[in-house]
């Protein structure tokens, strides 16, 4: 198990310097923000086992965020709100959120590396690698970061609406998920610019117009 960690461990790069690694997620769901992270990792105290979030468990996700928390020079997670998705579409809003957590980092760096093929616009230079969160140590720990910040921003949305299921699928446009939105409507927390959402939407203002045009043909 140890010699599998060093493996996974040693076989992403860590750059020198102050090499700050951002990440997103909450792209794909159909409710609840979308979370950026940034992190710069101290060399002198190595993470074992940071990889793509979505290569790992939840349970080994949850302890690498507080190695994270505890070993890294600095970190900031942020988000962009469902509002601003649908005002500036989730490119723009994911952009906004990376933009906003290397802006909360108490340590300035030097250069940024994000993750994918996008990058925001920031004081310091930034640098977009496809695929960075299975080949960058820091991108991959602000994977997990804001992997991690997000499924508990979830948990809190399903006490408040708890028929969704929030907890399950945090949001994913799973069948599950989609049956639950045509039994109970669309949320205030759920993205009005979604297909499935806004589909949903139009079919429920034809039919509160047709309503409408019936009651006041009756009452005419």
């Amino acid at each position: 198990m140890i010699a599998s960690l060093m493996k996974s461990a040693m076989s992403l790069w860590v750059p020198e310097g102050l090499v700050c690694g951002v990440d997103e997620a909450g792209r794909g769901p159909l409710a609840g923000p979308v979370v950026a992270a940034a992190v710069i990792l101290d060399p002198k105290y190595p993470i074992l086992g940071l990889n793509d979030s979505k290569k790992l468990s939840a349970k080994r996700r949850n302890d690498l965020a507080i190695a994270i928390y505890d070993k890294a020079l600095a970190w900031a997670v942020a988000e962009a709100s469902v509002d601003e998705i649908d005002q500036i579409n989730i490119l723009q809003a994911s952009l906004l959120a990376m933009q906003r957590a290397v802006e909360k980092l108490k340590i300035k760096p030097d250069h940024v590396l994000v993750d994918g093929n996008k990058c925001p616009k920031l004081a310091c230079s930034v640098e977009a690698i496809i695929g960075g969160d299975s080949k960058v140590a820091s991108i991959a720990a602000a994977s997990i970061l804001a992997k991690t910040v997000r499924d508990a921003a979830m948990l809190e949305l399903h006490a408040r609406y708890p028929m969704y299921g929030f907890n399950r699928h945090k949001g994913y446009p799973t069948a599950v998920h989609l049956e639950e939105l045509k039994t109970h409507g669309v949320s205030l927390v759920h993205r009005r610019s979604y297909a499935p959402v806004a589909q949903l939407l139009t079919r429920h203002e034809i039919y509160e117009n047709f309503c409408r045009n019936f009651v006041s043909k009756r009452h005419g």
